[in-house]
């Protein structure tokens, strides 16, 4: 892979942490430096770690999985459809939500970066990527686009709840 090829794809795997640290700015209306700074430097570890951990464990089961890599696709994506349809006609339960408790934070962490986890994968699976050495640099610049991205949703999401009237409230603020 070139470094831009690296670039354009930690945009991409980025861009959910921006989303979600966009509602948690929007929710807050000011800054919290510390769930703010937990948010930003856990996205970013999370995502790059998450790539590491999907390449490590693609190596290792790759030529064992290979011929069936699509049912396995089709099962989990299945049983999410299926989890999404009974939330769906299921009750609606009133909840409520702080986006910068360091539970939730970690738990958005998490959330955000299981596509680079199918990306470390997929990495593998295309044999891209012979040792550490060489997975590393996309990892590291994944994680600090992450956290980039983190920032500048935060920032967004502050001036544009400070600007803009919503109904989101935080929790206990």
């Amino acid at each position: 892979m070139t470094i831009l090829e690296i670039i354009i794809l930690a945009i991409a795997l980025a861009m959910d942490c921006f989303t979600v640290s966009i509602a948690c700015g929007l929710a807050q209306k000011k800054v919290v430096r510390g769930p703010m700074t937990a948010m930003i430097f856990l996205f970013g570890i999370f995502q790059g770690g998450m790539t590491l951990a999907g390449w490590y464990g693609g190596s290792l089961f790759s030529n064992i999985v290979r011929p069936i890599d699509h049912w396995i696709a089709f099962g989990l994506l299945s049983a999410i459809g299926i989890q999404m349809i009974r939330e769906g006609f299921g009750k609606k339960e009133e909840t409520k939500f702080d986006p910068l408790s360091y539970k939730v934070i970690l738990t958005l962490a998490v959330a955000t970066s299981i596509d680079a986890m199918a990306v470390g994968v997929s990495m593998a699976f295309m044999q891209i990527g012979s040792s550490w050495d060489t997975i590393a640099i996309p990892a590291v610049l994944i994680a600090a686009i992450s956290s980039a991205l983190t920032i500048a949703g935060l920032g967004t999401g502050i001036f544009i709840g400070r600007k803009i009237p919503c109904s989101i409230a935080p929790v206990g603020g």
